[in-house]
């Protein structure tokens, strides 16, 4: 049971952190599209947050006040990172635990290292949604990009499954034991650069992904939790064709429809 605790630990406060992150993303969403309807129903949210939220969403939408915009952006894209990718990455932190014999700390460390990299990654995609919206590319409240662009991601996405590189960092994915035994690191400090290099190789698979975010919307909790769920599946489906090819045919359809359409 001692051995199990730090696990259970370590998992307990990586759901919270996510769930956390996933309520504050649809609390934003929700205001973002209640002051886009017009809706004047009353909020379930506490009075401060909602005021909060509702100046947040009015701050957005104003691209050329850079400092506040890039600011909550950064903030949202981390946010984002942290709901959608601590439940990739759980599984792996606690097979580290596993292996290690450890405590909670490392197994933490772990996970800051690999959530730091998904964080830095979305510092720079706030810096490319207010280059799109300053160049008038993103569109309403959901700051999702016109048509032609959207259709463009899909193909770049879909071809990207295709490359030796996504195939390589997938790998790495698909097989979090072996990765773990070939990046093995003692200490906390060693933990934290497992985790940054495992992050490393996750953004490699993933990266254009995420881009996929402008052509859903920004603000799209739907978009955001079908993302989740391909990532998720993609690290636990057999390697092969149906993890790889199948989705990648799927998103060069469907961009290649969307650009005719």
């Amino acid at each position: 049971m001692s051995r199990q605790l730090p696990r259970a630990i370590c998992a307990a406060v990586m759901l919270v952190l996510a769930a956390l992150a996933w309520g504050l993303l649809w609390a934003s969403a929700d205001r973002m599209l209640a002051m886009e309807t017009a809706d004047t129903s009353p909020s379930l949210l506490p009075p401060a947050l909602d005021s909060l939220l509702r100046e947040a969403a009015w701050l957005m939408m104003k691209p050329a006040a850079v400092a506040p915009y890039l600011a909550l952006s950064a903030l949202m894209w981390v946010l984002m990172m942290l709901a959608m990718m601590i439940p990739a990455v759980l599984p792996v932190v606690l097979l580290f635990g596993q292996t290690a014999g450890g405590g909670a700390g490392r197994m933490l460390a772990f996970a800051s290292g690999y959530l730091g990299v998904w964080s830095l990654y979305g510092v720079a995609l706030a810096l490319v949604q207010w280059g799109l919206h300053q160049a008038l590319l993103l569109h309403s409240m959901a700051l999702r990009t016109d048509p032609r662009l959207a259709a463009g991601l899909l193909l770049v996405a879909g071809a990207y499954q295709f490359t030796p590189f996504k195939q390589a960092c997938l790998r790495h994915c698909q097989s979090p034991l072996a990765f773990l035994l070939n990046h093995w690191r003692d200490g906390r400090y060693g933990a934290w650069q497992m985790g940054a290099a495992h992050g490393r190789y996750c953004l490699g698979c993933c990266w254009i992904l995420m881009g996929l975010m402008f052509a859903g919307g920004v603000m799209s909790i739907g978009a955001m939790l079908l993302l989740s769920a391909f990532i998720l599946l993609e690290r636990l489906l057999p390697a092969g064709w149906l993890a790889t090819a199948l989705p990648g045919v799927v998103m060069l359809t469907a961009g290649a429809a969307l650009y005719v359409a």
